[in-house]
């Protein structure tokens, strides 16, 4: 089986060190850089299947690397391996793309299963659908998921794959309540501990983003006892 290629943005070189070799010997090709420069330099010669960022770096921050991921490569997954575990961090990595958060010290076996679901959950948003080819309207939102955005007016909006995901599966089933089971085993893995509650909560964050009137909800529906539906527009 092919290594999955892996860009990971590490300055600390002891860290980098164990760390490159110990997923290496899981089944990633990794690449590393030790600054936004290099890891620039590495986008512009490889695809990567998937970015571990740290975000601290002595010539800017992940969040500039990831940035360039979103402009360059918005399919690739994004995982931040970090010191800086505020709140603040948190919602800005999220805000740029980030589909998840993990704050050192950690532990690798966790690691580990986070990268692995948030390739499970790249490969299926690159599963070709027709009903989510092209731009998507999604209530008031246009949603292009090649280029992983939501717009709505003039203003684009990045998505994360996990929000992607969850978008994807409404859409496919249009017309048809979609489990909160289903729905987290889609998006979510066993390891972050997620309940109904979690899809609930997501699905409100959506809901901001495409409903019109995000109070009363008529694109992404709740089906009492099962969990949502998509309608598609009608006007």
């Amino acid at each position: 089986m092919a290594s999955v290629p892996l860009l990971m943005v590490e300055d600390d070189a002891n860290v980098a060190d164990t760390l490159a070799s110990r997923l290496r010997g899981n089944g990633f090709a990794v690449t590393h850089a030790a600054s936004v420069a290099a890891a620039r330099k590495a986008l512009d010669a490889e695809r990567f299947d998937i970015a571990l960022l740290d975000v601290g770096l002595p010539d800017g921050s992940g969040f500039d690397v990831a940035r360039s991921l979103r402009e360059t490569s918005p399919e690739t997954a994004l995982v931040f391996l970090t010191a800086y575990g505020t709140p603040e961090d948190r919602i800005h990595g999220l805000e740029l793309g980030a589909d998840d958060y993990v704050t050192k010290p950690f532990v690798f076996r966790e690691l580990l299963l986070r990268l692995q679901n948030s390739l499970k959950r790249a490969s299926y948003l690159r599963q070709p659908v027709e009903a989510t080819r092209g731009v998507v309207r999604i209530g008031q939102a246009r949603v292009d998921f090649a280029r992983f955005t939501a717009t709505t007016g003039s203003q684009p909006h990045p998505l994360t794959h996990k929000e992607c995901a969850v978008l994807k599966l409404l859409v496919e089933r249009a017309g048809t309540a979609v489990s909160r089971d289903e729905i987290l085993d889609r998006a979510w893995s066993a390891d972050e501990f997620p309940t109904s509650r979690t899809v609930d909560n997501f699905i409100m964050r959506l809901r901001r983003l495409v409903e019109r009137d995000p109070a009363n909800p008529r694109t992404i529906r709740s089906i009492r006892g099962v969990g949502y539906l998509f309608e598609a527009a009608d006007d």
